[in-house]
């Protein structure tokens, strides 16, 4: 399936659907972990995280992909002012793209790692009709290495905690691998960040864009947020990143 092949009106009723059978009520999602191309068998999991939000929750979206390799700088940020998909054009936050360029070096407006194949085309096309109005900031990871990927959190961390945004990290992970998630997320529930970035380092993961999906748990571990991930089906087959973040709920007291 190509996302193309879609309607909008089949978008939204994908999202409806997710979200007249969700069974508990959540708190505001800040974080969302997408796949990193959308496709017939991960359809469903896409709307289901993406329901999670409202039409008026966000006025940034921030798109986060691993492309390992692919440009010579580290943290590039395509220049484009708009940007265009079936359902029309999403303006660039031109403001915030500079904010991340005056916070370290090796952020960098720089198109040499932008092409077609980008995961930004797919989650904006869900994106187009889960908000009502956004701006989008596409930022990509070229080097994998642990410090290039604790400086990105650490950077969405304090540029984006006060602001109205939403972070989507594109990752996936085949069901067949578990273990691998649940030694992860014990990794991120005790607040081992050593082993986490050891993890990282390996070059062992099978997970596609460990990178984006590393930086999503340091941001989520600062941010206080609580992790939702799907399960594995009994074929193994369904992305068990897709999930979500969100603000943890609080003791009523008195």
């Amino acid at each position: 399936m190509d996302m193309t092949t879609l309607s909008r009106d089949e978008i939204i009723r994908g999202l409806n659907q997710a979200k007249s059978i969700q069974q508990d009520p959540h708190n505001t999602v800040r974080i969302l972990f997408s796949p990193v191309k959308i496709t017939d068998e991960n359809i469903g999991d896409v709307f289901n995280i993406y329901s999670k939000i409202d039409k008026d929750d966000f006025d940034t979206v921030v798109v986060i992909e691993s492309q390992p390799g692919s440009a010579v700088k580290k943290l590039p940020m395509p220049s484009f002012k708009t940007i265009e998909t079936p359902f029309g054009e999403v303006m660039a936050n031109d403001k915030l793209r500079n904010d991340f360029c005056d916070e370290d070096d090796d952020f960098f407006i720089n198109d040499d790692a932008f092409d077609e194949n980008a995961s930004l085309y797919d989650q904006l096309m869900i994106l187009q009709c889960a908000l009502s109005d956004f701006s989008v900031l596409s930022i990509q990871i070229t080097d994998e290495n642990s410090f290039i990927v604790k400086e990105l959190a650490y950077a969405l961390e304090e540029i984006m905690a006060s602001k109205n945004a939403l972070l989507v990290f594109c990752c996936e992970m085949s069901g067949v691998n578990q273990n691998e998630l649940e030694l992860v997320n014990s990794y991120y529930q005790t607040g081992n960040m050593s082993a986490l970035m050891n993890y990282l380092n390996s070059g062992e993961s099978s997970i596609e864009g460990v990178g984006a999906f590393i930086a999503g748990l340091i941001v989520a571990g600062k941010w206080g947020l609580k992790l939702s991930f799907s399960s594995s089906d009994e074929n193994g087959n369904q992305n068990i990143l897709a999930g979500f973040a969100e603000m943890q709920r609080q003791p009523i007291l008195g």
